[in-house]
């Protein structure tokens, strides 16, 4: 595997991580402004475990949600997936760099090495998959009572988390496509191919000459 390809996919993949850790804890997943006067306009945004609220004085209140079985589905879904990513991005992280060649895990055995980090780039995979559902689920959701004329609660716009989301999903794609990409070129370029070589004429002599000394101890032998 090439040692470039591997540190690019790497550093992408760690990118994508640790956005997915900056993303969860952000408040701003989705965002409203309930306008008045000067005082009482205000700014609601949420996120996966709590709501808050902000007035134009700039004080701030936040409230966790009271519990997980009165949430929507897609937020339980959301939180979930999110956690998810976090575990799967660790997992490809550590088996990226277990099976980068500049690292000395499982000495010179490069064949495990390149299974190792293709694993890795199939955990980033999956980091990236988990985290494109949920922010993308989340995102429809939120699109779609907006633009519901019968919705009477609050309508709420996209957050600055979610596009965070998005990118961390792409990064981490990308790594992980990497990975594979480059272990399977490797692997199909170690199966090296052996040229027919045609025996020589000197080679076919000494066998026929061989052949018929056998012959003929055996001649002489059998009557003994």
């Amino acid at each position: 595997m090439n040692p470039i390809v591997e540190a690019v996919a790497c550093f992408l993949g760690f990118l994508g991580w640790i956005m997915v850790g900056v993303a969860l804890p952000n408040r701003y997943w989705r965002e409203s402004t309930v306008d008045g006067n000067v005082i009482t306009t205000s700014a609601v945004y949420e996120n996966l475990w709590m709501s808050c609220s902000t007035d134009a004085t700039g004080v701030h209140n936040c409230r966790d949600f009271p519990s997980l079985l009165e949430l929507n589905g897609y937020i339980q879904a959301a939180r979930a997936l999110m956690i998810a990513s976090i575990v799967f991005g660790a997992f490809g992280l550590v088996g990226t760099l277990v099976g980068m060649q500049c690292t000395k895990v499982c000495g010179e055995n490069y064949v495990l090495k390149g299974r190792v980090a293709a694993i890795g780039g199939v955990f980033f995979l999956l980091q990236g998959l988990c985290t494109m559902i949920a922010v993308s689920w989340y995102a429809a959701n939120i699109t779609q009572q907006f633009f519901d004329q019968l919705y009477a609660g609050t309508k709420y716009e996209l957050g600055q988390a979610l596009y965070i989301g998005w990118s961390s999903a792409v990064l981490a794609l990308c790594g992980g496509s990497c990975l594979l990409c480059a272990c399977k070129l490797n692997s199909s370029s170690e199966k090296m191919s052996y040229p027919y070589q045609p025996a020589s004429r000197r080679n076919v002599l000494s066998t026929v000459a061989t052949s018929q000394s056998a012959q003929i101890n055996y001649g002489r032998n059998a009557y003994v």
